[in-house]
């Protein structure tokens, strides 16, 4: 990763905040947004210390076009131009659809949709002027794969994710640039916390493995992906749920 100058969105917990360090003690350099919770901005920014690469952080709402191409202006101005693009930011409005507040349904939809659309928009120009870039989308398994009870809004947002790398990565292949999805299953992160905890030995048992995913083992995937390793992978959906989807 050295050399490389890496935008993650949504860096600040879990899965993002995996994929910074890991990026980071891989010795890129790396910028990531975070929505509200400066002390959690905090923490990364702290642990990082002393890695190979310099870590950035932004303020920035990802439902917003505006500030998308804020942060982008930003990070070419601080690190340079982007070489990769990590799409993360995601966020869950569980609830059965017959009672589900149209509000729950929207913002799901403008964080885990438009959102990708944002940045990647923003961003997708200085990837196309080098010839060169990677693009990753931190997609589910409840997208396309598997339904879960409840998540109607968070799996469509998913499933269309997926479209959205494989039609994008036929759009730019002729540049050079993968576009290209990791789809995680059960990972140890605040979202499977917001699980009644009741429900959750249910979906343990699930797990061909009997475990929950690490966010350091979708970072793992995230960053191989990114590497000039996976330059002939575009357009693909890499699951990594233990077997659930099997």
């Amino acid at each position: 990763m050295c050399g490389k100058n890496i935008l993650v969105t949504g860096g600040s917990r879990g899965i993002g905040k995996a994929t910074v360090l890991a990026l980071a003690r891989s010795g890129a350099q790396v910028a990531f947004t975070y929505n509200n919770n400066q002390s959690a901005a905090a923490e990364v920014l702290a642990e990082a210390e002393g890695a190979a690469g310099r870590v950035i952080s932004l303020q920035a709402c990802v439902q917003d076009y505006t500030q998308a191409k804020r942060v982008v202006e930003q990070v070419q101005e601080d690190i340079g131009d982007i070489n990769a693009l990590v799409l993360n930011a995601g966020i869950t409005r569980d609830g059965m659809l017959a009672m589900m507040p149209e509000e729950n349904w929207d913002d799901v939809i403008a964080t885990n949709l438009k959102g990708i659309f944002n940045y990647t928009r923003a961003s997708i120009y200085s990837m196309i002027r080098q010839r060169t870039g990677r693009i990753v989308c931190v997609s589910s398994v409840s997208g396309g794969r598997i339904g879960v009870i409840g998540q109607t809004n968070y799996g469509a947002t998913k499933s269309a994710q997926i479209g959205f790398v494989k039609s994008l990565a036929k759009e730019v292949a002729p540049y050079g640039i993968t576009v290209n999805a990791v789809a995680p299953g059960f990972i140890e992160t605040d979202i499977w916390q917001m699980i009644p905890e009741g429900k959750r030995a249910g979906l343990l048992k699930g797990i061909p493995q009997g475990r929950l995913g690490k966010p350091e083992e979708v970072a793992a995937a995230i960053k191989f992906l990114l590497s000039e390793d996976a330059s002939y992978i575009t357009g693909t959906v890499l699951e990594i749920d233990g077997g659930l989807s099997a």
